[in-house]
């Protein structure tokens, strides 16, 4: 059996991680996939990717870094995300991970108008969303963890836009018959989120921004937290005995 990539572009904070534990362990626990047919690839560290015809899929995770400081592991992950997209394979990118699909595919990425975006947020579905296999169940809004200062500023030109959030009008992207993106973390729990939330405490008070209201705001997220796993599931990366 192929296994399922889980791209790792960087990792939780030292507080966060000793608590909650760490990206590849989020990523596992929210598509259900077994661990033994995952295989993490931190590219972030210079670990090389298989050839994109060797695996099932891939889940591009988060990062601290930022897509617009061309890293070279960065851009060769870019290079990859493209011979990715050129013969179909399952991809499921998120923050980092969704600004760097936007960018290997034409886009543009960089600093988000207004500054951060940190907190639960209310996700609007678009028009297009209604028809989309991985959308089309969903409410018409719903919830969803976000914390990022960079954005999908102008979307590929093939690519098309499945929902937004007040602040950020490419929350969710659909890239492709098989790849699809999210600016917000469908992976994160509310305690990951307050854990963030208070890590980023300092930096919100000044950026003007009293961290208490997001505090007291977060709340759950099952319709966001579904969505790795659906995908999963549409693409045939769960056992038969998962699926039951």
């Amino acid at each position: 059996m192929k296994p399922v990539l889980i791209i790792r572009t960087g990792r939780a904070p030292d507080s966060i991680r000793g608590r909650h534990g760490d990206f590849p362990h989020w990523f596992r626990l929210g598509s259900r996939v077994l661990p033994e047919q995952l295989r993490v690839i931190d590219v972030a560290a210079g670990e090389a990717l298989p050839a994109p015809r060797d695996v099932a899929g891939a889940m591009i995770t988060g990062s601290a870094a930022m897509v617009t400081e061309r890293a070279a592991w960065s851009e060769r992950t870019a290079g990859w995300i493209r011979d990715a997209m050129d013969i179909a394979l399952p991809l499921f990118g998120v923050c980092y991970g969704h600004q760097l699909m936007a960018h290997a595919l034409d886009g543009r990425v960089d600093y988000l108008p207004g500054g951060r975006e940190i907190g639960t947020q209310p996700i609007e579905l678009l028009e297009h969303a209604v028809h989309d296999p991985l959308t089309a169940a969903l409410p018409a809004t719903f919830r969803a963890h976000t914390t990022h200062e960079q954005s999908v500023l102008e979307p590929p030109s093939r690519s098309v836009v499945l929902a937004c959030s007040a602040r950020d009008p490419h929350q969710l992207l659909r890239h492709g018959p098989c790849a699809i993106s999210t600016q917000f973390h469908p992976e994160f729990n509310a305690d990951i989120m307050r854990a963030y939330i208070r890590r980023k405490h300092a930096d919100m008070r000044r950026e003007g921004t009293d961290p208490q209201p997001a505090l007291r705001a977060v709340a759950a997220t099952p319709v966001a937290r579904r969505l790795l796993h659906q995908f999963a599931r549409q693409h045939g990366w769960l056992s038969t005995a998962r699926r039951r």
